[in-house]
């Protein structure tokens, strides 16, 4: 296990090399340019993701295709996540992954469009979109984009084992056992069952149980991090002012908080920003294209807000929580593995700290695996088929259990090197179809066209297969 522990931690070194960080970031900042700076209209994408569409087409409501995406995005990336950001990038992380989230609003924005524009039917009538059909429709080189397609669909159903999967019940089992002393199997099997007993009903059924849990969960979380922040009121100056200095740090020297370069900080900010929020991965624009909605633009601009509130906001409350803890004269002073680090942040706290940590890891954890086990079945059957949902759901539920007891670092390396094969063919699509994500947002951005419908007919699947040959 060791063996292949180290062999992951190098694969997983080379995909988010530098080449990558500069491709992402680069894709965020060059689309929020294209769009005439999107991150404008965060306020009217936010209105529209609480008012109903009832002209367009689609399977859940806006509302609940943002939920479901939240669902996955809200997750132990916001708290192990940002953990493990700080633990091994040091204070300076945080800020990347708080740029990667206000830049990145731009690149969910385009990733939905196309999705939603490139929608299609399936045999039961039920929306298919993401990356692989925006690729496979949209480009001129019909071959090119199948295989692109493919490609997205084969690492959308393997990462859903990972980030959305085994590091979400890695992350609680841990927790749980640290806190409370419950074995990791133990809280596994609990979380296997919740799991199995939801996916079975497919995306009505998550989108339901998503729709009850994720507002509830994230009011009460931030709610607890700003009473932490309150009590730790007077760290918060030298917190950020550390934040700061580490991010643009040209050298690693020293040990603490001085012992972090850029570069680590760039990388393990916006990888996790990145595992946190998905911006440019292309999995919520999967849930996405299911929505009910009048044209592309509008729920572009609603799912772009899972951005916002999920980096933006979340992530960086728990970032917060983590340095103004570390500068404190009761702070470690040193950094560990992620998640022990948060929760001795949070069990700074008497009572309320641990208590806040541990019931908000658990549902957002819950949540998120419900989620990816929508995008991960609806690659698996780009892939191979509508037969292969029923196995599907299987396999992943039984892997809850499995991500529950194996070491921690060899989950995340997974994940993040899953994650960054994904952003590929999906940073593709929107880089190569940017003309065309300009010409909607002009055809519907504005407030007066917003609730226009789109004529243009979805096809059917059917139609698709067939062009395929």
């Amino acid at each position: 296990m060791e063996k292949f522990g180290q062999i992951v931690s190098t694969i997983n070194g080379w995909v988010w090399g530098p080449w990558l960080l500069i491709l992402l970031f680069g894709t965020h900042l060059y689309l929020t340019i294209r769009t005439g700076f999107i991150q404008k209209k965060l306020g009217l994408g936010i209105r529209l993701s609480v008012t109903k569409d009832a002209t367009g087409e689609g399977d859940v409501s806006q509302f609940a295709a943002l939920t479901t995406a939240l669902a996955s995005t809200i997750g132990t990336g916001n708290i192990i996540g940002v953990g493990t950001a700080v633990a091994v990038g040091g204070p300076g992380a945080v800020l990347w992954m708080w740029l990667t989230g206000v830049f990145g609003i731009a690149t969910k924005y385009a990733e939905s469009l196309i999705a939603v524009k490139y929608r299609v039917k399936n045999e039961k009538g039920a929306m298919l979109g993401g990356a692989m059909f925006a690729l496979e429709r949209g480009l001129k080189n019909k071959k090119a984009g199948r295989i692109l397609g493919i490609l997205f669909a084969l690492f959308a159903a393997l990462a859903a084992f990972g980030i959305g999967d085994m590091t979400q019940s890695n992350a609680v089992s841990g927790l749980v056992a640290e806190t409370f002393k419950v074995p990791t199997w133990i809280t596994g099997l609990v979380l296997t069952i919740f799991v199995g007993a939801v996916v079975i009903g497919g995306l009505k059924w998550i989108s339901k149980v998503c729709e009850a849990i994720v507002p509830f969960m994230s009011i009460i979380y931030v709610l607890g991090c700003i009473i932490i922040l309150i009590i730790n009121a007077r760290y918060i100056g030298p917190a950020i002012s550390v934040i700061l200095k580490a991010a643009f740090n040209t050298r690693a020297v020293g040990g603490g908080l001085a012992g972090f370069g850029l570069m680590a900080a760039a990388r393990f900010g916006i990888a996790r920003g990145l595992f946190s929020n998905e911006s440019g991965m292309g999995s919520a624009p999967i849930v996405a294209s299911a929505a009910k909605t009048a044209n592309p633009v509008r729920q572009a601009l609603v799912s772009m807000t899972g951005t916002f509130w999920d980096t933006v906001i979340i992530c960086l409350m728990t970032g917060l929580v983590i340095v103004t803890y570390e500068v404190a004269p009761n702070g470690s002073a040193h950094f560990e593995n992620g998640g022990t680090l948060v929760h001795e942040a949070f069990g700074s706290i008497p009572v309320i700290g641990t208590i806040i940590l541990t019931f908000g890891l658990f549902f957002f954890a819950f949540s998120t695996i419900l989620g990816w086990s929508y995008y991960g079945e609806r690659g698996a059957e780009y892939l191979v088929g509508t037969n292969i949902i029923a196995p599907y759901r299987v396999i992943y539920t039984a892997v809850v259990f499995v991500g529950a007891t194996i070491p921690l670092n060899l989950v995340w390396n997974i994940a993040d090197t899953l994650n960054g094969l994904m952003i590929l063919p999906n940073l593709i699509a929107v880089l190569l179809l940017s003309g065309v994500i300009v010409a909607e947002t002009k055809k519907y951005g504005n407030v007066e066209h917003i609730d226009d419908v789109d004529t243009e007919p979805v096809p059917d699947l059917t139609d698709i297969k067939k062009a395929r040959g």
